[in-house]
């Protein structure tokens, strides 16, 4: 594959949006939609990539911090073909192959972009991206022939009634080798109503020129513009929806497919059972044979082999869960491993600690890990047995096959083998309770006697 380049156009201000955060950065499936498409790309080793960027420009720099990705400054804003041409300076020296493209349009495919600069071998100068809507709306058209060589590409406003039949529509994608896109680019004019140097002239002054220029075609989900709230929502919709599918191709039962949703790294092994309104935060893997119940929330958790988790339960990042343990109802989990087969059953918070394998977490169990300044770390050793509505202040160790009484509280270390019981001696008042009753009883009735209360 000839040398590759990404402009990414993010200079617009996502006045839609209605947000204070940049468009760009909005997520799907919990990654920012500028990164799903940079992702994509670097499956296609771009020698250089610059993202143009104009409003919020700080709020972009921060988020590619590290990635070894220029942005370039649009100021003013004035048009896509103006915004692609101040990439020019960032892609000096640069020779091969160029694509165009926009920040808001985040599930573009490389795969797709490889078919795009494949185009070009063919001598084609310029390749353009089209779809077909189900309903092409005021897009631009492309008309074309049967072999994919474009005619004539032409906004809506200015196509006649026969062009605007043609549901073949331009997504705003292009790709031309470096030596074609800067003349076509500076040979943008603003002679428009606008007043703006549009992208899609790339195109009709190639074309104009005597240049071949051809469209690769593609689905129309895959070139959808986000920019607001509802296109958000529907490109998460279609995300989730082909993300489920691939679960289950993969080996894993969704209960209710519709009901469970995946972040972008969900990790998911074969014959995993997945109940209904599991949601999965960044960060989850789960081995073979894990059984996730409803309602479980999950995020930076890593299951085992043979785990079961729910329903109702919740963890967080750093949760780990080894062979065959078990978490269940109301269990909250964080920064904390559970070891083989050890069970939290139900109503408990295990938070900065490690359970050893086979120890039983009895229900109301809470490791009280702060102070209100410091994390601290609760260590429960193999086989130990905590009873019912303990509370394990932290830092505090449990040795192996130790037992803690049912409502204690216990600040010191436990040895091996011991039992740790922490209550308060009974006191019992014979006959208290029936006097208690009597007395009340009595006040009662002579309230009733007397008649309403005449306090005011």
């Amino acid at each position: 594959m000839t040398d590759f380049a990404a402009i990414i156009l993010a200079a617009g201000k996502g006045t839609r949006m209605k947000s204070d955060l940049h468009k760009v950065l909005h997520p799907i499936a919990g990654k920012p939609m500028l990164m799903h498409l940079l992702d994509s790309f670097a499956g296609l080793s771009p020698q250089r990539t610059v993202v143009v960027v104009g409003d919020r420009r700080e709020q972009i720099d921060a988020a590619l911090e590290g990635r070894g990705i220029t942005t370039a400054m649009q100021d003013p804003q004035l048009g896509t073909a103006h915004a692609a041409l101040q990439a020019k300076d960032a892609l000096s020296g640069f020779s091969g192959n160029i694509l165009i493209c926009f920040g808001d349009c985040p599930m573009v495919e490389a795969e797709t972009v490889r078919k795009l600069t494949a185009a070009l071998d063919g001598g084609a100068k310029v390749a353009v991206l089209g779809f077909r809507p189900e309903d092409p709306l005021a897009y631009g058209r492309i008309i074309a022939q049967g072999d994919g060589t474009v005619v004539k590409m032409v906004e809506f406003k200015d196509a006649s009634e026969t062009e605007r039949a043609v549901n073949l529509c331009n997504s705003g994608l292009i790709v031309a080798h470096s030596d074609d896109m800067w003349p076509l680019l500076d040979a943008v004019d603003n002679n428009n109503a606008q007043g703006e140097y549009y992208l899609p002239d790339v195109a009709t002054n190639a074309i104009a020129r005597g240049d071949k220029v051809v469209v690769v075609e593609t689905g129309a989900d895959e070139v959808a513009g986000i920019n607001s709230r509802s296109e958000l929502a529907g490109a998460e919709q279609r995300w989730q929806a082909a993300r489920r599918e691939q679960a289950m191709a993969d080996g894993a039962t969704l209960k209710a497919p519709d009901t469970v949703f995946f972040s972008h790294d969900t990790q998911l092994g074969r014959d995993v059972t997945v109940e209904p309104h599991v949601v999965f935060g960044p960060g989850v893997k789960v081995a073979n044979g894990v059984h996730i119940k409803a309602y479980t929330h999950l995020e930076g958790a890593d299951l085992a082999t043979g785990v079961q988790v729910g329903p109702f339960a919740r963890l967080r990042p750093g949760a780990v869960l080894e062979e065959n343990s078990f978490v269940g109802n109301f269990v909250e989990m964080k920064k904390a491993t559970l070891g083989k087969g050890a069970k939290a059953s139900h109503l408990s918070y295990i938070g900065d600690a490690t359970v050893g394998a086979n120890a039983n977490i009895g229900a109301g169990t809470i490791t009280c890990n702060y102070d209100g300044y410091f994390k601290y770390h609760t260590t429960i050793g193999e086989r130990a047995f905590i009873g019912s509505n303990s509370a394990l202040v932290a830092p505090v160790t449990i040795g192996a096959d130790a037992i803690v009484a049912a409502g204690s509280t216990v600040s010191r270390d436990v040895g091996a083998g011991e039992l740790r019981m922490v209550r308060a001696e009974q006191l019992v008042k014979q006959g208290w309770a029936d006097r208690f009753h009597d007395t009340m009883k009595k006040k009662k009735a002579a309230a009733k006697k007397d008649g309403p209360s005449k306090d005011p």
